[in-house]
């Protein structure tokens, strides 16, 4: 099994801007009154385009497929939430929150993959879950070791326990459920997104610890990455904010390993934990002010990894 792959597909953006459906409980998003419509989407596309760029740069393939005008898709920019792809020729689609984001969900998208080659052999597909207001959302939900067949989630509005323990049984994952909390006018709430407090590569594991209050779930999710040998290195609540969690590890040239951030989420971190993720692939930022204060998601949140196989 492979948990990390040198192919992402990417969604640029037409009409990118702070998605009203999802403020509820994503509270990462923030609103930019100064700027007009046109000019958040004209700032997105830069730093989009920029940040395929320094991915193309190191050799890592990027598909990217140009988003639609048909629909209202704000957040189409983000695919990892509706959509995972597996080794075996396995793709999972996933319910939403929300409504908007159920139409990022295209087909066509499926077809350019195969016509790049890679071979599509099952759909799993959780998305009727949305008519008893259930949700899964992707790899923002779960976040997959999968060499060790472990799934860990940060339970939320938008990752239901049930849903979760499905995906594992279908996929063969061991479940790690928890919950992962922050603070939002002096109340603890469920953070949304288990990639926004950590994120786990091939030897280590960069995570939020004191986001799980519930010591015993903590020292679970623990165990479980030490026992596969993943350092753990630390981050805070404050570093979670400038998006330090929402990495990922990926192959470039010469199957050369990259960590992936933003600048925000790089300048948050200390000398230490900088020297600590260097042992384990060298590291590669951009710039994502926009999409961070519109979106509430970073560079793990704009990559969807395909790891399907290729027809020979």
């Amino acid at each position: 099994m492979q948990q990390i792959t040198n192919t992402i597909l990417m969604i640029r953006p037409v009409a990118f801007c702070t998605n009203e459906q999802t403020t509820v409980n994503n509270h990462y998003q923030k609103v930019l009154s100064n700027l007009t419509p046109e000019a958040i989407q004209f700032r997105a596309l830069q730093e989009f385009d920029t940040f395929v760029d320094v991915l193309r740069e190191v050799g890592v393939k990027v598909v990217v497929v140009e988003d639609t005008r048909d629909f209202d898709t704000p957040d189409s920019i983000f695919p990892n939430n509706w959509l995972s792809f597996h080794e075996n020729g396995d793709i999972a689609l996933y319910p939403m929150f929300a409504e908007n984001r159920r139409l990022e969900r295209r087909e066509d998208i499926l077809d350019t993959l195969e016509e790049l080659g890679f071979r599509i052999e099952n759909i799993v597909d959780y998305t009727s879950a949305e008519d008893e207001k259930l949700f899964l959302e992707g790899t923002g939900s779960l976040v997959l070791d999968r060499n060790n067949r472990k799934a860990y989630c940060a339970l939320s509005p938008r990752a239901d326990e049930d849903l979760f323990i499905e995906f594992c049984e279908d996929f063969e994952y061991t479940p790690v459920p928890f919950i992962s909390y922050q603070t939002i006018h002096n109340k603890r709430l469920p953070i949304y997104h288990t990639n926004v407090m950590m994120c786990i590569g091939e030897s280590f594991a960069i995570i939020c610890l004191e986001s799980i209050d519930d010591k015993k779930e903590r020292k679970n999710v623990v165990k479980h990455l030490k026992e596969n040998g993943k350092q753990v290195i630390s981050i805070t609540e404050a570093q979670i904010n400038a998006f330090a969690g929402n990495l990922l590890q990926v192959l470039g040239n010469n199957k050369e390993q990259y960590i992936v951030m933003s600048k925000s989420a790089y300048e948050s971190l200390t000398n230490q934990q900088i020297s600590q993720i260097k042992k384990h692939g060298k590291i590669i930022y951009s710039s994502l002010d926009t999409i961070e204060a519109c979106g509430g998601g970073s560079a793990r949140c704009m990559m969807a990894e395909v790891f399907l196989p290729k027809n020979v």
